[in-house]
């Protein structure tokens, strides 16, 4: 990620929690952010069948989480009725943050016979982690983990996945700062 986007992304994850009327630590629905930013959210299951999904997803786990169209000034933010729902959380956020952070598909990409469009793999750092930032600010996991919040509680409470929570926890530092300070 190019230098100073980590603490960009923090305050531009406050704005939109500000503008959104969202506390600072309170929790975040993705489907709102998505509307927030002018996309339109849609279930795969509306532009195919559950079947073919879970074909894919059959064939290839995880291949398929979100994706957005852009038609004109129009998004259309598509996401897996078969991922979890607070893996969903995370899929519609960083769909929404390739939005705010005014990211282009970049290539066509081809496997076998089906081509797709992808956006550069800095940008989807870049959209990863505004994501979390959105879904768990720092100030949020700070007050979270300071008050005995686990990985899980965390998750719950914000409906997001274990994984997003022990990320966001991991790479802010948080979980090291408050060890630091229960040593002192």
């Amino acid at each position: 990620m190019r230098r100073g986007f980590k603490a960009e992304a923090e305050r531009l994850a406050s704005k939109v929690r500000s503008e959104m009327r969202l506390a600072e630590t309170g929790p975040l629905d993705a489907k709102a952010l998505a509307t927030h930013v002018g996309a339109t959210v849609r279930c795969a299951d509306e532009l195919t069948t559950l079947d073919k999904l879970q074909a894919l997803e059959d064939l290839q786990p995880g291949c398929f989480s979100a994706c957005t169209f852009t038609i004109g000034e129009r998004h259309i933010i598509v996401y897996n009725p078969l991922a979890s729902p607070g893996r969903t959380q995370s899929d519609i956020a960083h769909e929404a943050a390739h939005i705010l952070l005014k990211h282009e598909v970049k290539t066509v990409e081809t496997i076998g016979d089906q081509s797709f469009f992808t956006c550069d793999p800095e940008e989807e750092q870049e959209a990863n982690w505004l994501a979390g930032c959105l879904l768990l600010p720092r100030s949020l996991l700070l007050r979270a983990a300071g008050r005995g919040a686990d990985v899980a509680t965390i998750a719950a409470e914000y409906a997001v996945s274990e994984q997003m929570s022990a990320f966001r926890l991991r790479t802010t530092g948080v979980a090291r700062q408050l060890a630091a300070r229960r040593k002192a």
